[in-house]
């Protein structure tokens, strides 16, 4: 089972990609389980069709860890994605990532990780690579990290964050940056400020996914596009990434930049 962590900067696209190289890769005959890692527990929305009812900390709050079973975390998804919201505290109460800790400990002890999964997505925040955020990259839960970012200075910012992270564990931990997916916003020479940024972390774009109306259309019919409008520009986009991904065998610490040399990249123009 190939582990991956899709990071990146809340809003900027994550869990719409992540949602969608989960069906891709499930359309391509492969087993996958996407487990959402953001408190707002809505990374599976558009594979399920709903936003997931019960996350594993609610049902940790309610029953207990003895009293949950699979069914109750385990939903499946468009194309047979597995999917599984680890959910976060009450606003203001304790911490956001105590959810993903504590889901990895309920997915082992019902041995879903068993299940011959081909695939295991983790959907993680990324404004802030620390305690449980930083979970799958610290205990090695995922040994693949592809950053969601665009060309816009706090997504490069976070980009950067999360390099530092990979990098600071790379010691005791197996994860490695496989590569950057550019969600291009249409800011001017986007695309050559994301190729620079991972060129200097020693790594390399994956994907390109350029602005389209077709994702607010797919968002309120509440699917992903690979299942909306499957023949559409996007959809074969986001089926190349997914190929990509399948073949790629790049594994790299990254080079993360100090503040300085970060904003002088950004500050360039071909």
């Amino acid at each position: 089972m190939r582990q991956i962590a899709i990071y990146g900067k809340g809003g900027i696209g994550k869990s719409l990609t992540c949602a969608n190289i989960s069906a891709a890769l499930a359309l391509m005959g492969r087993r996958v389980m996407q487990v959402g890692c953001d408190p707002k527990h809505d990374s599976t929305r558009l594979l399920l069709g709903h936003t997931c009812r019960h996350t594993v900390l609610d049902l940790l709050r309610e029953h207990g860890p003895s009293g949950i079973r699979r069914e109750d975390v385990v939903h499946e998804g468009f194309g047979g994605v597995l999917c599984v919201e680890a959910g976060g505290p009450e606003p203001g109460v304790g911490c956001a990532g105590r959810g993903i800790i504590a889901t990895f400990e309920v997915l082992e002890r019902l041995g879903v990780y068993e299940e011959g999964l081909d695939y295991c997505l983790y959907d993680v925040l990324g404004d802030v690579v620390c305690g449980g955020f930083a979970m799958p990259i610290r205990e090695g839960y995922a040994q693949e990290i592809y950053i969601v970012t665009s060309g816009e200075p706090m997504a490069l910012y976070a980009a950067n964050n999360i390099c530092k992270g990979i990098r600071r564990f790379e010691r005791t931990s197996s994860a490695r940056l496989a590569g950057i997916i550019a969600n291009l916003r249409g800011i001017e020479h986007e695309l050559d400020i994301v190729e620079r940024f991972a060129s200097t972390m020693g790594s390399r774009v994956v994907g390109v996914v350029p602005r389209d109306a077709i994702v607010q259309r797919a968002e309120r019919a509440r699917k992903t596009v690979v299942e909306f409008a499957p023949h559409s520009q996007l959809a074969r986009t986001y089926m190349a990434l997914a190929q990509r991904i399948e073949h790629n065998t790049q594994r790299v610490v990254p080079a993360p930049l100090e503040l300085d040399a970060l904003e002088q990249l950004l500050e360039e123009r071909p």
